[in-house]
């Protein structure tokens, strides 16, 4: 496989149906090719190479010169009133007669434009859209054809419930194409720094433009004679991008002996009417934990993060489903210290004190719950060959568009062909990112007899 580079050739650019940053750059300054020192055979040839480059260029010409198709698909919306009317003679009058139609103006003066003309000539390369790979890309599917490629020879790609394994296959009306929901994450994700670590590239990123932006801040203030707060000295040296800001292993072993601290104090907590069925989860949670203890100084910092968190996400799981009336008058006491500048209710139901600790006890715990199932949804999984939890990979955004021929599932990842791409005024449903007449000339090389 040719590098990214050599592919979009940054330096006579070829566009891709890729979401490559290269890609994104040639899209930026693609224009119409030159044609005051060409003659036409010369100007088609340049056209058709372009618009090649672009449209499926991994089949082979002879086999796009089979498929292609001088019949362009367009519809026309018809006026019935204006038919019921009209015969059609009225658009040849005044031809030859020396008599020159007035543009139509509205009240203000303005000229009435007719209808949109149609884009018959985006249209050339219409056939291409009826292939496998070409549809999965569309669909959002794969980062490139060639991704979509790959998918579909290796095995990942069912249509109409059965496996496909060639790229080609033409698609009819009505097919339901799948593609296996772990090769999209992987294909449409952000990209990890290292195999043995979640974050991405971009998430690094983020977090150095975070930093640069409030020292940019600080540096401000300090020029209008703002107090800053400065950090402390440990925290002078910024990480690198190759370094996540983790935090060292002695920190997260304070946090595992606060959780272990805080199942303790639950279980010996003699005002709580446990259940049994609690007493017993709240017991295998302490003695999971202290066996982690012995495993700490053989862990990497990836691992003692997704430790610490799997432990949090489990004794939270284990107190959103005590009911909030269990809560020990000693803890609604806490938590009322905790926020005393909370405003009160306009509820007189919740005027009464205990009847609002429990009201906040439990929109804590929906709170709560709703934070877990987003973490269950979108989890930290350092297995996984992309970025977790996961994130749309970079320059993702400007290639994010649907055909209206397709009909997309994103939670399954399937999708319907609902009918072939047409024409209509002002339209083409053929995505292609260059000039009508670039089109037109390329549809003109392939109208040759040869």
């Amino acid at each position: 496989m040719p590098r990214t580079k050599k592919i979009h050739a940054l330096k006579r650019p070829k566009l891709r149906q890729s979401w490559s940053k290269f890609n994104l750059y040639n899209l930026s300054r693609v224009t119409a090719p030159p044609a005051a020192n060409k003659t036409f055979f010369q100007q088609k040839w340049l056209a058709k190479s372009m618009l090649r480059s672009y449209h499926n260029p991994d089949v082979r010409e002879g086999t796009w010169t089979r498929m292609f198709d001088r019949r362009l698909p367009a519809v026309v919306p018809m006026d019935h009133r204006y038919l019921a009317k009209y015969d059609g003679s009225e658009m040849a009058s005044g031809r030859g007669m020396g008599v020159d139609k007035k543009p139509q103006r509205d009240a203000r003066g303005n000229e009435i434009r007719g209808p949109e003309k149609t884009p018959y000539m985006h249209m050339t390369f219409h056939p291409l859209e009826r292939r496998l790979d070409t549809a999965i890309f569309r669909a959002l599917f794969a980062s490139s054809t060639r991704e979509a490629r790959q998918f579909v020879v290796h095995g990942w790609v069912k249509v109409n419930g059965r496996k496909m394994i060639y790229p080609g296959y033409q698609l009819n009306p009505g097919d339901m194409f799948q593609v296996d929901p772990e090769r999209v994450l992987y294909a449409t994700g952000a990209r990890k720094v290292k195999k043995d670590k979640a974050e991405s590239n971009q998430e690094l990123r983020r977090r150095a433009e975070e930093r640069t932006a409030k020292k940019e801040k600080a540096e401000e203030d300090r020029a209008v004679g703002a107090v800053v707060e400065e950090e402390p000295e440990n925290n002078t040296v910024e990480p690198t991008a190759e370094e996540d800001d983790t935090t060292t292993p002695q920190t997260y072993s304070t946090e595992l002996k606060a959780l272990l601290k805080r199942a303790t104090a639950i279980l010996d907590d003699s005002k709580r009417d446990l259940s049994g069925k609690r007493q017993q989860e709240l017991r295998t949670f302490r003695k999971d934990l202290k066996s982690t203890f012995s495993k700490l100084r053989g862990m990497d910092e990836s691992d003692l993060q997704e430790t610490t968190e799997s432990f949090e996400t489990a004794l939270a799981e284990i107190l959103t489903k005590v009911p909030a009336e269990d809560l020990s008058k000693q803890e609604q006491a806490a938590d009322a210290a905790a926020s005393p500048s909370e405003p009160l209710p306009s509820n007189p139901q919740l005027q009464n004190k205990t009847t609002l600790d429990a009201h906040r006890a439990r929109k804590d715990a929906e709170l709560l719950q709703a934070a877990l199932v987003r973490a269950r949804a979108n989890p930290i999984d350092t297995t996984k060959p992309y970025a977790t939890p996961w994130t749309p990979r970079d320059y993702m955004s400007a290639f994010a568009f649907i055909p209206r021929y397709l009909e997309v599932n994103q939670n399954i990842c399937s999708a319907v062909y609902l009918r072939h791409p047409v024409a209509r005024p002002g339209l083409a449903e053929v995505p292609t990112p260059f000039h009508a007449e670039t089109m037109a000339l390329g549809f003109n090389w392939y109208l040759r007899r040869r």
